[in-house]
């Protein structure tokens, strides 16, 4: 039998909050998809999960949409979109998401996230662009613009590493750019000098941040990678 969700919530707060004086902060991990679904997602769920535990944050893991509803959400402080695609939320939950953020939530993005809910401007905003293909996976230089945020203090002025790189199209103005794609070093950038490939932003009363990393299983054993995923949760979980 399928567990609804009040069942996935109240076995999530045994196990994560039972051991602990107050509650715990607490991040959901969505991976629905509706288009193409990547590889890459049980390493990061499997990755997260980990990260929570070493870093006393809970996490639940599930594909159900119908956790986001107005009842279920306010269980959580950050939601993680992993490598989601295509239209995954209805009406009803996307108001609930909505509402989620404006108190405060958090938004983490990570990948195919971008690549997620084409039809709902307020999503696009949210998640800071969308996705406008890309090239084969191939090695690129990323040029660090904000040295010391906690997401790429550890990544000196410049990273070189191995990935998916995404091109985009509606980029908000409002995004704070943490990392930059430097066209020249791999082919088949289509966005120019100014290529973003990670983001944060304070939106709608919430937190959001954005990673174009992490398409491959490997990024998710890449110490740099990891830390950078981790601090952007971080980010949007502590105040």
């Amino acid at each position: 039998m399928k567990p609804t969700p009040a069942l996935l919530l109240l076995l999530f707060a045994l196990v994560s909050f039972g051991g602990y004086a107050q509650k715990q902060q607490s991040v959901l991990v969505f991976t629905k998809t509706e288009g193409f679904r990547h590889k890459s997602i049980e390493a990061g769920v499997a990755l997260i999960e980990k990260l929570g535990a070493e870093n006393r944050f809970g996490v639940l893991h599930t594909e159900d949409a119908s956790v986001f509803s107005k009842d279920s959400l306010p269980h959580f402080d950050a939601v993680v979109f992993l490598n989601t695609t295509g239209d995954i939320l209805d009406d009803e939950q996307q108001k609930a998401f909505e509402i989620f953020m404006e108190k405060g939530g958090g938004f983490v993005g990570v990948h195919a996230a971008s690549d997620t809910e084409f039809d709902w401007p307020w999503y696009g905003m949210l998640v800071g662009a969308y996705f406008d293909g890309h090239p084969e996976i191939q090695e690129a230089s990323i040029q660090v613009r904000m040295p010391t945020h906690a997401t790429c203090s550890h990544l000196g002025d410049t990273w070189v590493r191995t990935d998916e790189w995404y091109n985009f199209k509606n980029i908000s103005p409002n995004i704070k750019v943490l990392l930059n794609l430097d066209e020249s070093s791999y082919e088949g950038g289509t966005n120019g000098p100014s290529h973003p490939i990670a983001w944060y932003q304070e939106f709608a009363g919430g937190r959001s941040f954005y990673t174009g990393g992490g398409h491959t299983v490997e990024s998710y054993e890449e110490e740099a990678f990891v830390q950078h995923l981790l601090e952007g949760i971080k980010y949007c979980l502590f105040r």
